[in-house]
């Protein structure tokens, strides 16, 4: 296998040129993400059909012709489970890729299996095993060994011929638009940021709080969130969520008191303890003093909706109708999150949706004409 390891300016000018002149590149990334919020991108990984490239952003100082390649609507990038690659893409250059094709969920939709890993979907579609023994390596440090920049390679190499394979079958069935509609929407996902006074609202067990103990909670989870983001560490290694919440349920007034709760071990309490009871403390003042009309809504489960279950069954039914209708697998349509995402859009007044300015997956984008208003009809009644 021909590769080029990229580490100039010039160089990668060159061959963003080329491909700049191709209808589709195979794009993976590498990164880093282990304490940190978000990923440190590593490596880049580009296949045009004659050019298999490895970008070092490490070494090259300049990386705004790559950019501009991404920002390209005429070349179609192709990647694999793109997720976490978007958001490397935002860390790494603030811009996504566009347009995007992904061959997971496009094989998903094309009914070869969900979540399929690029491993086995290559070996699925060309029949060649691809070692995958580098996939836990740390790809910020230098130099990088011949065996991962091989396995980095192979990461595009076949990605490509599945995606011309991928994309015969989607635009026969006219599969194609929604596969492009999925992942611009995920884009959006990655792209609008949770307000941190909202930051309560993805916390597990919340509905158990009082008003004034929901109140400690949002300040806290504000303040976790804005400090992750600031030095860019993983939320969990600020304060665990779980001792957020018990911290909320028991209000401590001392350190003596917070490092009775499970989760505070010592590097915590020394980094935070002070911190934590201070918020704790200044929250209740503050929620003394706040009007009962300006609590926050108690946080409410769906189960607890007297309507929930016959709504959601219904919603499942119109699924299935849809899906066979529609020739669609019936988890790639609408998942039970998705499903609820829609209920609780219209039901609670607030959500994670609507605290981050988007809209519920079943509602917008391809899917939303699928339903032709029925699935609104259930939820307004």
């Amino acid at each position: 296998m021909d590769y080029e390891l990229i580490t100039t300016t010039a160089k990668l000018n060159a061959v963003c040129e080329h491909a700049s002149q191709c209808d589709a590149i195979a794009l993976d990334t590498e990164f880093v993400r282990t304490r940190t919020l978000t990923p440190q991108l590593g490596l880049l990984q580009l296949y045009d059909g004659q050019q298999l490239v490895l970008i070092d952003p490490l070494a090259i100082d300049d990386m705004s012709a790559f950019v501009e390649l991404l920002n390209n609507k005429n070349v179609v990038k192709v990647l694999h489970s793109c997720s976490e690659d978007l958001e490397a893409f935002l860390n790494a250059f603030d811009t996504l890729p566009t347009p995007i094709y992904d061959t997971q969920f496009a094989a998903a939709m094309l009914g070869l299996g969900t979540s399929l890993g690029y491993a086995k979907l290559v070996e699925t579609m060309s029949g060649v095993a691809l070692d995958k023994g580098e996939s836990r390596t740390d790809w910020l440090a230098r130099p990088l060994s011949a065996k991962q920049l091989v396995y980095a390679a192979n990461d595009v190499l076949y990605l490509l011929p599945v995606y011309r394979e991928l994309r015969l079958q989607s635009d026969q069935s006219n599969r194609t638009p929604w596969i492009i509609e999925e992942i611009a929407a995920l884009g959006r996902k990655k792209q609008s940021q949770l307000p941190v006074e909202y930051a309560y609202l993805p916390i597990k067990n919340n509905w158990k709080l009082n008003a004034k103990q929901l109140f400690v909670l949002q300040r806290l989870t504000a303040w976790r969130l804005q400090l992750a983001r600031k030095k860019d560490i993983a939320l969990n290694f600020v304060v665990k969520e779980s001792a957020l919440l018990e911290i909320a349920m028991r209000l401590p007034e001392s350190r003596n008191a917070l490092s009775s709760i499970e989760g505070m071990i010592g590097p915590t309490m020394r980094r935070y303890g002070d911190t934590l009871v201070a918020l704790v403390q200044k929250a209740l003042t503050d929620f003394e003093q706040l009007p009962e009309t300006q609590h926050l809504p108690k946080v409410r489960r769906l189960m607890e909706f007297s309507a929930y279950k016959k709504t959601l069954a219904k919603i499942k039914a119109l699924v299935d109708e849809v899906a066979t209708t529609q020739a669609i697998p019936v988890e790639v349509l609408a998942s039970k999150k998705q499903m609820n995402q829609a209920i609780k859009w219209y039901w609670l007044s607030m959500d994670e949706t609507r605290a981050q300015g988007l809209q519920p997956d079943l509602l917008s984008s391809w899917r939303n004409p699928l339903f032709d208003n029925k699935l609104t009809h259930i939820l307004e009644n």
